[in-house]
């Protein structure tokens, strides 16, 4: 085995704190925690409720189900979203299906074991109680939304039916056909607007947050810019929640919404609120590959397909024949090859390295040599075409249309792109951050999932945590208000609005000649290169360096045309890329000092004979939960434990 060495004194580049401890989470048998924790958290009677305050940025499944769910409980909700509707957020966009342990299929599925496939997903650097309580909720969730009428698929008598994602070997994925997401946030926008005509919940959209308000250690507002007119809005409450999604598009090209950004959970974090694990960013193995240097975003199809589909390249480097005159035995199936036991579906991380080292061989397929095909055609002859179309039609007609290929007749040509981010703010069990009344809820955390997520637990997070976990745990912290109101002209509150306007000015006054997108992209093209799939010390101490001179030049010589009071999507653009700066800066650097693999993390010195992740249990398992510092991040450990499940190496052979 390789064994992990090291030359560079890398703590050169951030400090050391104490260690931190989640002190919410109960003792105990794992399946009673949660169910002790909600019975020993403190309640808020209904008449109290309406005395309280709650803002909530986001409106995806996260954000939409909690605004929904608090507002019905009686609290006053203020609901923010940058879209021109709620509906809009990105949670739309989600394709496959959302996981829940109910074992309709009677094939072994349970409680238990969707808590240790996500806990050996996540390559065991997860932890255990939160990962349980997600396998426990899951089940509450499908019900909640059949009641909504939200139309998952059903079998030909009229049950729900279920197929298999990435890194398991049941059914446990609940789906409407390639609209899965669309089809939850509407049914989560339903229950927001139904509380919007009741007058618990008031609805912001077109208001981007820029910063959050902190008074006597407690978080109690937010700055909001109105991307209409320009105004900087003063927004405070009892309690702040983030529900902002994930911070991919850091990498400029990924399968996120181009809206989707980190200045939210960002300014959270420079207020002091502790960014868990930032570089756990998870590569989804089917995408539709790169197709030019003008693209500015990529387009996921579904996991779903690999049930169905089989991936292959040709044996032979350098082939380029059409995929229909490669015959059977000149073909290499190689998850199958390598990975009998799971075969095509094995875990995102596992799949996305496996093509990219296909590609590396000279195998690859298409444009540039960087795709493998998914191939439909036995999956065809064995459950006719009618079948087929039923089941994945709508993401072979985008595929159709996004490639002018006929993905019925020719196979898909798919390649890893970036997708989803484990990591995010840092929060105890109950989803509250190191700051007093900052709640963080669904991807915008790092809580569940440890280094690597299992397909179909994304939609399954967020609606956990906006139903289910956020509702019990928010009232054990709004038992102690009503607060004391904070008033507009309030010390904290002048100084974030001012740090807002300041920023803005700054930004429009530097006048340079380089586009804010020009700046993002060169970013992401480092954040690719040097910490994707595949991260070194050697690289990642460089793109650290790359980027502060691109930060510093960007500050410089960046242009801002228009002016603030209008819509500026350029303004809007910019704040966003500043902030992705810091943030890349330090996903390099939680990257450079985790000397090992493990999940969506590998590091090339740090593997096994075959190209496995090789993880250092006795270092790194941890929580790497870092404190804002400028240049000098500081790093405090949260040490995890395992009880229930055995930490090994992980295996899908």
């Amino acid at each position: 085995m390789t064994t992990t060495t090291t030359t560079t004194n890398t703590s050169e580049f951030y400090g050391v704190g104490a260690d931190i401890h989640d002190t919410k989470a109960p003792s105990g048998p794992i399946e009673q925690r949660w169910d002790t924790r909600k019975f020993n958290a403190k309640l808020v009677n209904p008449a109290n409720r309406r005395k309280l305050s709650v803002i909530i940025v986001g409106t995806g499944l996260a954000g939409g189900a909690a605004a929904a769910t608090l507002g019905e409980a009686g609290y006053h909700v203020k609901s923010f979203c940058y879209q021109d509707s709620p509906r809009r957020a990105h949670s739309i966009a989600a394709q496959g299906g959302i996981n829940a342990a109910k074992n309709y299929r009677n094939d072994g599925d349970s409680i238990y074991r969707l808590f240790y496939d996500t806990v050996k997903g996540g390559d065991f650097r997860s932890r255990e109680s939160n990962s349980y309580r997600l396998a426990q909720v899951s089940v509450n969730i499908i019900d909640q939304c059949v009641a909504q009428g939200v139309p998952f698929a059903r079998e030909y008598g009229g049950l729900l039916d279920n197929r298999s994602f990435g890194g398991v070997q049941v059914s446990r994925t609940f789906y409407a056909r390639g609209q899965t997401g669309q089809q939850l946030l509407i049914g989560a926008y339903q229950a927001l607007e139904r509380q919007v005509a009741a007058g618990t919940v008031e609805v912001h959209t077109r208001h981007e947050m820029l910063e959050l308000i902190m008074v006597d250690g407690r978080a109690r507002g937010i700055i909001a810019r109105n991307m209409v007119t320009g105004e900087i809005e003063t927004h405070t409450a009892d309690v702040v929640v983030l529900a902002t999604g994930g911070y991919g598009n850091v990498y400029f090209l990924s399968t996120n919404a181009m809206g989707s950004n980190t200045t939210a959970t960002w300014r959270a974090h420079r207020k002091g609120a502790y960014f868990g694990n930032p570089c756990y960013t998870q590569i989804h193995p089917t995408c539709i590959p790169v197709s030019g240097d003008y693209q500015s975003k990529l387009t996921l199809m579904s996991e779903s397909l690999r049930n169905d589909g089989r991936i292959w390249v040709p044996k032979k480097a350098g082939d380029e024949r059409p995929a229909d005159q490669i015959p059977e035995d000149e073909r290499d199936y190689y998850l199958e090859r390598i990975y009998p036991a799971f075969g095509n579906l094995v875990p995102r991380d596992i799949a996305s390295r496996a093509a990219k080292y296909q590609c590396d061989d000279g195998k690859g397929v298409g444009p540039g040599g960087l795709g493998v095909y998914l191939d439909f055609a036995d999956a065809i002859a064995r459950l006719g075409l009618d079948t087929v179309k039923a089941k994945y039609g709508n993401l072979f007609d985008m595929y159709a249309q996004i490639t002018g290929e006929d993905p019925y007749k020719t196979p898909m040509r798919i390649y890893p792109a970036v997708h989803y981010t484990m990591g995010g703010l840092w929060v105890d069990y109950d989803l509250q951050s190191n700051l007093a009344g900052l709640f963080v809820t669904g991807e915008a955390n790092f809580s569940d999932q440890g280094a690597n997520r299992l397909g179909a637990s994304a939609l399954m997070q967020g609606l956990a945590d906006g139903y289910f976990v956020l509702p019990n745990t928010i009232a054990n912290y709004l038992a102690d208000g009503p607060f004391e109101k904070i008033s507009d002209d309030h010390p904290e509150v002048v100084a974030a609005k001012q740090a807002v306007t300041d920023r803005i000015n700054t930004f429009l006054s530097i006048n340079g000649t380089r586009t804010v997108d020009s700046y993002h992209k060169e970013l992401g093209q480092i954040m690719w290169e040097y910490c994707g799939m595949e991260r070194t010390e050697e690289g990642l101490t460089k793109a650290i360096g790359l980027i502060r001179e691109l930060k510093a030049d960007f500050w410089k010589n960046v242009k801002v045309s228009g002016v603030n009071e209008e819509l500026n999507q350029t303004l809007e653009r910019a704040g966003r890329v500043a902030d992705f700066f810091e943030l890349g800066e330090l996903m390099c650097i939680d990257a450079l000092h985790r000397r090992e693999s493990c999940g969506g993390h590998f590091r090339a010195e740090s593997q096994t004979e075959d190209g496995e992740a090789l993880r250092h249990d006795e270092e790194f398992a941890y929580v790497a939960a870092w404190e804002f510092g400028g240049d000098t991040p500081i790093l405090h450990k949260e040490p995890l434990e395992y009880e229930y499940v055995e930490m090994k190496a992980r295996s899908y052979k």
